[in-house]
């Protein structure tokens, strides 16, 4: 029953059969006829069907609940035992804001030093994703804000604060200011995050709280393409500190810190609450708890 799952798990992701089919290495009319075996064996109908994929029932959404619990014990239990028998080894998948991006080789290159036979791949994810992959067991673990919106049921560690200065181009106004205030936002020709980013949306709540509302005159979901605008000259940026130095921007950008207030979130690792994880991702966890408090500011 695990692949029929593991294909229903697909298919609420996708939410079509052909992309859900072509995702698990199967023909459409292999993971239909899945499907309907998985419901005969439940005696429930789990999926609304028409002239194509029309959503769960309330009991394929209560069996989806079970699925994700029930795939990810199995994908545990099997990673337990080849560590068992030829120590810690895999692939771990990891989602990060990106704002975060810059900092995760602090966390990936001491735990590969530890578990040499261990690799990584590293996504670029807002938030949200991040817990929606999370959920969908499309990742091990993500890096995410832990303190300003809802997190659900994961197991977290904090990493870092993450504290936000004016970023600004080398002689420009501001540019050798020791500090700025969020009010001296306002008049500023700024590029940000794009909306559905929580860093985007933490910078817009400390300039409403100063009384103001800026429009972007450019907006990315890359940190990347933010620097190289800061370093025309033209744009002004809100940054977490450090996040231009480690991407080598250093020489063209002054970095001021912005009062009134000083504001910080934490930002760290998450995984799906369960126990037992599996070794890798326990592994992780523990990686992140050995580094000691701001190691990764």
């Amino acid at each position: 029953m695990i692949d029929k799952l593991e294909f229903f798990i697909a298919l609420a992701r996708e939410g079509h059969f052909g992309r859900a089919a072509e995702e698990c290495g199967i023909s459409q009319p292999s993971l239909s006829a899945a499907i309907r075996q998985l419901e005969e064996q439940l005696g429930v109908q789990l999926v609304l069907r028409g002239s194509r994929f029309q959503g769960l029932t309330p009991e394929g959404q209560r069996v989806l609940e079970w699925a994700r619990r029930i795939v990810g014990d199995a994908r545990t239990m099997r990673e337990e035992m080849r560590a068992a028998r030829k120590g810690l080894a895999g692939h771990i998948r990891l989602a990060v804001i990106p704002t975060a991006l810059a900092m995760v080789p602090r966390l990936t290159e001491p735990f590969q030093e530890r578990h040499p036979d261990v690799t990584f791949s590293v996504v670029s994810r807002n938030s949200l994703q991040v817990l929606s992959q999370l959920d969908n067991l499309e990742i091990d673990a993500g890096i995410t804000y832990l303190d300003n919106e809802p997190l659900g049921r994961v197991t977290s560690v904090p990493l870092y604060s993450e504290r936000y200065n004016l970023v600004t181009a080398v002689g420009t106004p501001f540019a050798d200011r020791e500090s700025v205030t969020w009010r001296e936002m306002a008049d500023l020709r700024l590029c940000l995050l794009t909306p559905d980013m929580q860093n985007r949306r933490i910078i817009n709540q400390h300039l409403a709280d100063a009384g103001i509302s800026v429009q972007p005159m450019l907006e990315s979901n890359s940190m990347v393409v933010l620097l190289s605008h800061v370093g025309t000259g033209r744009w002004a940026s809100i940054m977490p500190r450090n996040v231009a130095r480690s991407f080598g921007f250093a020489r063209q950008i002054r970095t001021i810190p912005i009062v009134e207030p000083e504001a910080s979130h934490v930002v760290g690792l998450v995984a799906a609450h369960r126990e037992p994880f599996t070794p890798l991702v326990s592994a992780l966890l523990h990686e992140a708890r050995s580094l000691a408090p701001g190691a990764m500011a």
